[in-house]
């Protein structure tokens, strides 16, 4: 969609508030793993080998009570000569002590292996993410940009895959043994006795109500975190960019209360999911508590007095302890689930934000059957052209008019007229809405983007430098070009002089945006970058409005070399670009109004002449002034 006229509209979005779907958020993270499936499969075998040897230990430590502390009738599982005397039990003891820190030590280093597993698939998952995501970036129409803040943007490739990173290593390592522990607990527990298991795990409902609950609440409450964290961004973002703006103006006190409004909506979303996530954690140990509290109450109930349990064996001291000892590890994992719960409820909410940007489909996209554009000869053609940002509000009205190859056209009017509308759908930034543009009979829709644009050559009004060397943001416009064909550009655009008094010369590493140069000479090196990819259609949005008189001669004689052979559309504000233009369109309210050359337009006192008496006159008079005397 588009905007108001002249340009795109800002109509910022934000994300919906909506029901997402936790599992598939976690597919399309399993999506980028799955490349590394091995890793995976890795660290789940270690995962399971340390919980194993984990779950085991309680095992033997019931042996050792009922086996050789207080032995027992019953037979011993895990030893071969239970009882005995006191020396035999001291060596059997001893020997069942070095299977304890044998299960102990194995299973930290298993738990190591795994961690390192774990980080390894998911760095690479990770970069994966943020190729995709920055790749999306790229893909997106303009359109998308007028309608979200730059600093929001930035932030799902930022902040959102920080949240992510931080949760691929040790807090999904965690979360996953953690489950795999409680599984493998009950599974235990089961086994050694399961009507005491089963009355253990009793408080085990209350504890999953007691974590959908908080988790269900934190999960909201991040997700509003995120987009505050956006908002915050996009202001930082363009708090920098605007700095000048701000301090011309004194308006640094607003400035910084607006950014401490939303910092504080993002403490508040922060605040508000914290006090879920911290509130998880007591209420889980305090069941915990119970669950030791019961089987504690239960066993020495049947162990005193020498009971079966329902039907069951009489419950030994020795499965006391060992019940006691898995209950712990039961428990443990829950409780560091819910710990790293806010973790892994951030980083949903980031894969939720992000995921919805990669979902983002494009407004401009090549059709199925669109094909490349041939090497053009430069004939432009618009017929019946409408367009619209917004349904129902036109910016232009059936517009028509060619240029034949190596023509120049000069494209005038009042602010808001739509001159800028016209020159953005030769390049196809954006799609007309009824009629056709044509390049040498293609449809611009019809082709490739890629192809099309190869073949255009833009200098902006504020033209973008890249924080690199000047040759490099050169070169920019054909990266196989060489240094000699870089200097040829530089001086048919008369940059080549200021470049080689810089520092460095052509090595010279700009500041960000061109920091460090005249807005006249970031003008000179946007076009050098222009004439460098040599291209068949070249567009000018009133390239040279921000350069002195001096300069602009010495553009204006770069352009008669660059703009020879080559269809050329030019937005101007100073009468020297119009007087050479071998048409002019005067364009009011999204329509074309008069046509023809300087002369002819003058002539007809219309439109033009209006605009020429107001705007153009006097620099026509001074540069009549400036000429010698015959």
């Amino acid at each position: 969609m588009m905007g108001g006229l002249g340009g795109p509209g800002r109509m910022l979005e934000t994300d919906k508030e909506k029901p997402v779907r936790v599992g598939a958020t976690l597919a399309r993270f399993w999506h980028y793993f799955k490349p590394y499936w091995y890793a995976v499969l890795l660290t789940v075998i270690l995962i399971v080998a340390g919980t194993v040897a984990q779950v085991a230990a309680p095992f033997l430590i019931g042996q050792a009570v009922d086996c050789y502390l207080l032995p027992q009738s019953q037979a011993c599982s895990y030893t071969a000569t239970p009882g005995g005397d006191t020396a035999a039990r001291l060596s059997g003891l001893a020997g069942l002590v070095g299977w304890l820190l044998v299960l102990f030590v194995s299973g930290a280093a298993l738990q190591g292996l795994a961690f390192f597993s774990m980080n390894w698939a998911g760095q690479r998952a990770l970069r994966r993410i943020r190729e995709d995501t920055f790749e999306q970036i790229h893909r997106l129409s303009l359109g998308y940009y007028s309608r979200n803040e730059a600093g929001n943007v930035m932030s799902r490739i930022t902040s959102d895959t920080d949240t992510i990173q931080q949760v691929l290593g040790f807090a999904l390592l965690s979360v996953i043994s953690g489950i795999l522990q409680i599984v493998l607990t009950i599974l235990a527990m089961l086994q050694l006795n399961w009507i005491y298991a089963l009355i253990s795990v009793s408080v085990v409902p209350l504890m999953a109500l007691a974590t959908i609950y908080f988790s269900s609440q934190a999960r909201k409450a991040f997700r509003k975190s995120r987009r505050e964290m956006g908002s915050v961004n996009a202001g930082l973002q363009e708090s920098i960019a605007g700095a000048r703006e701000v301090q011309a103006f004194n308006r640094e006190d607003e400035s910084i209360e607006q950014f401490r409004r939303t910092n504080a909506a993002n403490r508040d979303a922060n605040v508000r999911a914290a006090s879920f996530t911290s509130a998880l954690n007591p209420v889980l140990e305090a069941l915990g508590y119970v669950a030791i509290a019961v089987v504690v109450l239960v066993g020495a109930l049947s162990a005193l007095r020498n009971q079966p349990l329902l039907g069951t064996a009489v419950i030994s001291l020795g499965t006391v302890v060992a019940f006691v000892q898995f209950v712990q590890r039961f428990n443990q994992p829950i409780q560091q689930i819910a710990v790293l719960w806010t973790n892994i409820q951030n980083a949903i909410a980031g894969g939720e934000r992000i995921f919805g940007l990669l979902d983002e489909r494009p407004d401009l996209l090549d059709t199925a059957d669109a094909h490349e554009l041939p090497l053009i000869e430069g004939r432009v053609v618009f017929e019946g052209v409408t367009a619209e940002y917004k349904p129902g509000e036109p910016v232009l009205r059936g517009v028509s008019f060619s240029a034949t190859p190596g023509q120049t056209v000069a494209i005038v009017g009042p602010t808001g007229a739509g001159k800028t509308t016209i020159i953005n759908l030769i390049p196809r930034f954006y799609d007309v809405t009824g009629g056709s543009v044509t390049i040498d009979g293609h449809d611009v829709r019809q082709v490739t983007a890629a192809s099309l644009r190869n073949q255009i050559g833009i200098v902006l009004q504020d033209s973008f430098l890249f924080a690199d060397t000047v040759i490099s943001n050169i070169r920019y416009g054909r990266i196989d070009a060489s240094d000699d064909e870089v200097i040829a550009a530089a001086k048919m655009a008369e940059a080549h002089s200021f470049i080689e008094r810089l520092p460095q010369g052509y090595q010279t590493v700009l500041g960000e945006r061109g920091g460090g140069l005249s807005q006249g000479q970031r003008q000179l090196i946007a076009i050098a970058r222009a004439a460098l990819a040599n291209p068949r259609i070249l567009i000018l949005d009133e390239a040279t409005s921000s350069v002195d008189t001096r300069t602009e001669r010495l553009i204006q004689r770069a352009f008669d070399q660059l703009l020879a052979g080559r269809t050329s559309f030019v937005i101007a504000h100073r009468l020297s670009t119009i007087r050479n233009a071998d048409q002019v369109l005067m364009v009011q309210a999204g329509e074309i109004v008069e046509r023809g050359t300087h002369e002819e337009l003058l002539e007809l006192r219309g439109a033009y002449y209006d605009l020429y008496m107001s705007q153009f006159r006097a620099e026509d008079e001074g540069a009549e002034m400036a000429r010698p005397a015959a």
